[in-house]
């Protein structure tokens, strides 16, 4: 139950009286040693919560829901794209999975504090990884197994794992991709070697396993089973490496107590999901999203999780959202687009126990939401995080009783508690500019940054007077508090001595009704500095629209001092790993 009706109220609280207000919100986990302070600035400049308080995440997730008569919910859902299997697994079968595993870990060597590098796709194991590492103080580093093994490497060096986990093969689509050959490349090149690798043998491609050096995942799951340990809150519970947007990856550290408290109210304010509704994401595991609301934030708020290994369908997402009664939905614009694509000659569904849609990863444009709510007909909002919060920056808050705006539904919504965002203007009466983050940054977010073999302050992410944290992000803020996102920073285009955001062309070029997909970036212009350039992806490749359709709609729109002129029609959009558009690899094409 929460104590605010209203979104003025809750903001205010958070920004007023942060001590009590984050206090108070920590009551939502279960400690050992319960925290006596919030906020502590730490020698290095940057700050910790809950400090000196106790507790265990695997606890949280797992042994209390268990304890308190959840035993025989189910924890986790998982499907695969690839194999067409499922498996539904209750807390009470999870606890004694994770418990032996983590029993098994300790065999192998691996305490409190030492690292555990994860290079597995979106499956149970992943998640029984995860939480084994949480249980016994380890700190978990889950890699995305489809990168190659220069890539890996790179990782392996980066955080000097004690043990490497793996499963004997991944998918693309439904083809068999050995891993293997990817593990043993990146062991042959990288300088640190682990003490051992575990594998996860799957059906659709066992691995030789090599004497000495691996060993069976499910055979160590036997092991005798072991209790939480006491961590601090401020102790590591994971590092994530970022994908790279704001420049070379950096390994995220997240802290135990803040996170599992962010996470906590994040799911009953934001999502308005109590204990045992079902949460959907189609996030990979490897990603923020997939650690934040595949795993954590539902099994700590004891509902049940529904996991997804490959890309989803349309049908697949009906059907598991059907079955399995998903109150809530999280997926990504590109992943919505593809639902558009495969669903355009249908009718919409009828899902009574969905109540919302989030979509996050990079901006939707209204039109793919106006879709989505005729498709779903159910709400369907933008919010804007990143892989260094954690959690929502902004947010639409559907726990609350007081109604979102209808105005604010095609945005990314206002600031969640204890963000604080102002415009660093680039040029003197703007109204928009660089979105920056007043200090300290509320729990669940960095802890720091793992560099050089140590925790670091984030000083990279600050601006030049150290008061404020860098979101490298373009936007507005109006008299609402509501945010406008305009793109990432080198993403606004200055044509003549104006900027303007390619996410604002982006947006009128999808209203188009024979767009599937565009992305717009900037080239230099002898004479007015910058102009830009449109991609776009026709829906029916066969029948494409004009550029001057396009061009035309923008000028219409925005005005002729745009100057878009050229529109380049494209099969698709180059994208990470992670389903981003690389725009920066568009801009070098150009």
């Amino acid at each position: 139950m929460l104590p605010w009706t209203t979104y003025e109220a809750m903001y205010n609280a958070a920004i007023n009286q942060p001590e009590q207000f984050w206090l108070d919100a920590a009551r939502r986990v279960t400690w050992e040693q319960p925290p006596v302070t919030a906020c502590h600035a730490r020698a290095d400049g940057w700050h910790d919560w809950f400090a000196g308080a106790t507790l265990n995440t695997c606890h949280n997730a797992l042994d209390r829901h268990v304890q308190s008569g959840r035993g025989m919910q189910a924890a986790l859902i998982w499907h695969s794209c690839a194999t067409n299997e499922r498996h539904i697994i209750t807390y009470q079968e999870l606890l004694g999975r994770v418990s032996g595993f983590a029993g098994g870990l300790r065999s192998l060597g691996v305490g409190q504090g030492d690292h555990v590098l994860i290079v597995m796709p979106t499956m149970v194991e992943t998640v029984i990884a995860m939480l084994a590492c949480a249980r016994i103080g380890a700190v978990h580093v889950v890699v995305f197994a489809g990168y190659a093994g220069a890539e890996l490497a790179q990782r392996i060096d980066d955080v000097a794992p004690k043990v490497i986990i793996s499963a004997s093969c991944s998918f693309q689509g439904r083809k068999v991709v050995p891993s293997a050959p990817v593990l043993d490349a990146a062991l042959a090149t990288a300088k640190h070697r682990p003490l051992a690798c575990v594998v996860v043998q799957r059906p659709a491609c066992p691995a030789a396993l090599m004497p000495a050096r691996d060993y069976d995942f499910h055979t160590l799951e036997h092991s005798a089973a072991v209790d939480p340990v006491s961590l601090r809150s401020e102790d590591p519970l994971y590092i994530l490496h970022t994908s790279g947007t704001t420049g070379t990856a950096k390994g995220i550290v997240r802290d135990n107590g803040g996170h599992a408290v962010a996470l906590a109210l994040s799911m009953a304010l934001i999502y308005d999901c109590k204990p045992g509704d079902t949460f959907l994401t189609t996030s990979d595991l490897g990603w923020v999203v997939g650690h934040s609301y595949g795993v954590y934030a539902p099994l700590i708020s004891g509902c049940t999780s529904v996991i997804v290994e490959g890309g989803a369908s349309a049908s697949a997402i009906r059907a598991l959202c059907s079955d399995y009664k998903v109150r809530c939905l999280f997926t990504t614009p590109t992943q919505m687009r593809l639902m558009r694509q495969e669903s355009r000659h249908l009718s919409g569904v009828i899902l009574p126990a969905l109540a919302h849609i989030f979509v996050a990863g990079e901006y939707a444009d209204p039109t793919l939401l106006g879709w989505a709510r005729s498709y779903f007909r159910k709400p369907v909002v933008n919010h804007w995080w990143q892989t260094e919060t954690g959690w929502s920056i902004t947010a639409h808050f559907f726990g609350l009783e007081e109604q979102e705006p209808a105005a604010l539904q095609n945005d990314i919504g206002r600031p969640a508690p204890g963000f604080n965002p102002v415009i660093g203007p680039n040029l003197p009466h703007e109204p928009c500019g660089e979105i920056v983050l007043s200090l300290p940054l509320p729990p669940g977010c960095l802890a720091g940054v793992w560099k050089e073999g140590a925790i670091r302050a984030p000083t990279v992410y600050l601006d030049e007077t150290g008061q404020y944290y860098r979101t490298f992000d373009e936007g507005m803020i109006d008299a609402a508090r509501a945010v406008h996102m305009l793109g990432r920073s080198d993403d606004v285009i200055k044509v003549a001595g104006r900027r303007i955001s390619g996410v604002q062309i982006e947006k009128i070029i999808a209203s188009h009704p024979a767009v599937h997909a565009c992305a717009v970036v900037a080239v230099p212009d002898d004479l007015r500095g910058q102009r830009p350039v449109a991609y776009v992806v026709p829906l029916d490749a066969a029948s494409p629209p004009s550029c001057e359709e396009i061009t035309g709609q923008v000028s219409h729109a925005l005005g002729r001092w745009v100057g878009l002129r050229e529109v380049r029609f494209v099969r698709h959009l180059p994208t990470t790993v992670s389903g981003k558009i690389r725009r920066r690899s568009l801009s070098v094409c150009s």
